[in-house]
């Protein structure tokens, strides 16, 4: 156990608190987190591939792409970066977020280099690092219910509405 999770234990259970806040299963929180390292990779190997260029735009997109892939290390996989001092204390901070809003927050990082330089690189390299912020967006809405449970609460609703029917045509009959 680290100095860290000694002087903040609820940080070292907020992870697992706030995955079942939310209803995601086990295989896919590891699901997004293994999205979100290899869209580190893409954006890391893709803006490196950017930066050899001589247009500036070019550049600056690479040089984001490599950003978004040092983020998605830090808040994914902070094993990655166990180097840096602040990496667990990241780490922590970005596993208390909710899934809209690392949906959001991921997705606007992968569409900024996409707009500063629409390449085949930029799109190619942020696109798995824009669908890890899709499999958290669809975390976010939540489980679908099955067909059953919807049909019962479609017949509620129609038998509601035809006793409010009923009703009104029998006071309108006195």
């Amino acid at each position: 156990m680290s100095s860290q999770d000694e002087q903040f234990p609820a940080a070292a259970a907020a992870p697992e608190a706030a995955a079942a806040d939310e209803g995601m299963t086990w295989w896919y929180r590891w699901l997004c987190r293994i999205a979100g390292v290899i869209g580190g990779l893409s954006c890391a190997f893709s803006g490196l591939w950017n930066c050899v260029t001589i247009n500036p735009l070019n550049i600056a997109a690479g040089v984001w792409m490599m950003l978004n892939a040092f983020v998605l290390f830090l808040c994914e996989a902070p094993f990655c970066c166990q180097f840096i001092e602040f990496a667990n204390a990241v780490a922590a901070r970005a596993d208390r977020l909710r899934a809209w809003q690392k949906a959001a927050f991921y997705c606007g990082m992968a569409v900024f280099p996409v707009m500063l330089s629409l390449t085949l690189t930029t799109l190619l390299g942020n696109a798995i690092a824009f669908a890890t912020g899709v499999l958290y967006g669809l975390s976010a809405l939540g489980k679908k219910g099955d067909a059953i449970s919807y049909a019962r609460i479609h017949q509620q609703q129609k038998q509601m509405d035809e006793e409010k029917l009923t009703g009104s045509l029998e006071g309108q009959a006195l």
